[in-house]
């Protein structure tokens, strides 16, 4: 994204709105919460406040630039709104997310919401799971 899609989504090109912009752009991770945000910038000794960091993000979200998640335990996070649908899985235990698509699970939520006479107009599926090797509640015999 550039700052011309800032100015074709209605806002004006500032530097803390460009600045977040990139952060959400160059990050390694793809959802960040305004905190991530926050503390890469101060990390970097950029002068934005943690307000404006809160503010720009809603601003964007309002323009369609960026999609709030709101996972379950956790605050919310932000993406940039990169186009084709997809959904999420939340690891329970590193609270890593992992996105992915799956063309068979967007059938099957289609035929259920025909089966009852709607159309699906948008929909947010998030799994939250567990590795599988992991030893759960490790209990022994004494």
């Amino acid at each position: 994204m550039e700052s011309s899609d800032l100015r074709n989504a209605g806002l004006k090109v500032t530097l803390p709105r460009i600045k977040i912009l990139e952060m959400l752009e160059n990050s390694d991770a793809r959802h960040l919460s305004a905190e991530d945000i926050y503390r890469r910038l101060i990390e970097m000794n950029e002068d934005v406040g943690l307000a404006t960091v809160y503010r720009v993000l809603t601003q964007f979200e309002a323009a369609g630039l960026v999609r709030r998640h709101n996972f379950e335990g956790g605050h919310a996070v932000f993406e940039l709104e990169r186009g084709p649908h997809h959904d999420h899985m939340v690891c329970l235990d590193s609270g890593k997310v992992i996105e992915f698509v799956s063309e068979e699970i967007e059938e099957i939520q289609q035929r259920i919401a025909a089966k009852h006479g709607y159309d699906v107009e948008e929909h947010s599926l998030v799994l939250y799971v567990r590795p599988k090797n992991r030893v759960a509640g490790k209990v022994g015999k004494g």
